[in-house]
């Protein structure tokens, strides 16, 4: 006679199965990538100012200011403008333009020109915050958008606008190898103009990053960085929420059309 299993009261005997939901770990490189965006994410959102001065001007400006993660650094992309363009022509600078009535914020206006520009999507680019906006004269404000890109993101720039496309490691606002300093003063205010020099790795053309654009760019490497640049800057390196609250006012009141 067969022997049953005997059954205790009160006891529930029951085999559950999971499914397999764990994703295998990311490569090393990945996980390199992903540690250096979400740490820049966290000190670059401190800095965000939102729409808070877009009231002040009625002509309004915004650039994007591209950060990619690639080869384990940090770097920014930049443009060359087309010769063929009547203002600045064949100088360097970010993507970005004018505000146009379809634009809902300055954001839309920063992801509408580098689409046009350099062929990216909005849907490309990861918005992290907006900055103290740069006043380029006391009725217009140039308002710098930072964004994460794809490390594989291929340009391809509309030859009416931009001439090239390149990429900078962001350490090298702070420790450059070639730089020079000149110095502004207007109504008793001394201002820094900065001037870097790059020659890109893969095909040894030399970039002069200057003005307005090298001063995002420095500032944008300070917040993510946290290090001492080489050179003197215009910003308080122990607050710099303070001092580029500051430096907006006074460049507001005194005008930059020369910065």
């Amino acid at each position: 006679m067969p022997i049953r299993p005997r059954r205790l009261r009160g006891v529930s005997c029951r085999i559950q199965t999971f499914p397999w939901t764990m994703s295998p770990p990311s490569p090393p490189r990945d996980r390199v990538r992903n540690s250096l965006i979400d740490d820049a994410k966290t000190r670059l959102k401190k800095h965000d100012v939102g729409t808070k001065h877009s009231h002040l001007s009625p002509t309004k400006y915004s650039i994007l200011l591209p950060l990619v993660a690639k080869e384990g650094k940090l770097h920014l992309l930049f443009t060359l403008r087309s010769e063929k363009l009547r203002r600045s022509p064949g100088e360097v600078c970010f993507p970005g333009g004018k505000w146009e009535p379809t634009d809902v914020d300055n954001v839309a206006t920063a992801l509408r020109e580098a689409h046009e520009e350099v062929g990216l999507h909005p849907r490309q680019v990861e918005v992290v915050c907006r900055l103290v906006p740069q006043p380029l004269d006391k009725d217009t404000l140039l308002t710098p958008v930072v964004g994460f890109i794809d490390h594989n993101f291929q340009a391809q720039p509309n030859p009416d606008e931009v001439k090239n496309v390149f990429l900078v490691p962001l350490e090298y606002f702070l420790h450059p190898r070639v730089y020079q300093q000149n110095r502004l003063t207007r109504s008793g205010h001394h201002f820094i103009l900065h001037c870097f020099e790059y020659t890109t790795p893969e095909d040894g053309m030399t970039y002069h990053i200057k003005g307005i654009t090298a001063k995002f760019a420095v500032f944008v490497a300070l917040i993510i960085l946290g290090k001492k640049p080489t050179f003197e800057v215009e910003f308080d390196l122990n607050d710099l929420i303070s001092s580029s609250k500051e430096g907006f006012l006074e460049l507001r009141e005194h005008g930059t059309s020369k910065l």
